[in-house]
């Protein structure tokens, strides 16, 4: 694996592992209710959908291996032009709900 393509991997995986931290233990009220905590969330999505981007045009054959990968660049792409209509819940339940997916998925890349 090329070492660009093994970097953004990593990164995405951090940022994973950073959100499923901050929000260890914490509810969707105390997410909506406390900014701090919400920006952190928001940045590290934003961190994984623009490494994934550029890993898509490094090396696509990798990006489609993970999982809905367009619409991980396409929450990046609405949290940072169209931040003032991000849905609270809806962050917190692809925190939930997808972000496990995507962690086991970049584990896998990386260890192959």
């Amino acid at each position: 694996m090329q070492p660009e393509i093994a970097r953004y991997l990593c990164d995405m995986l951090t940022s994973g592992k950073l959100i499923q931290e901050y929000a260890r233990g914490k509810t969707i009220d105390e997410f909506s209710q406390h900014a701090q905590l919400r920006d952190a969330v928001r940045w590290n999505f934003c961190i994984i959908g623009e490494a994934l981007s550029q890993l898509a045009r490094q090396d696509e054959s990798i990006a489609v291996q993970i999982t809905d990968y367009q619409k991980i660049i396409g929450l990046r792409n609405q949290l940072i032009h169209g931040y003032e209509v991000i849905d609270d819940a809806v962050l917190w339940y692809i925190k939930e709900n997808h972000l496990p997916v995507l962690m086991n998925e970049l584990q896998m890349l990386l260890q192959s």
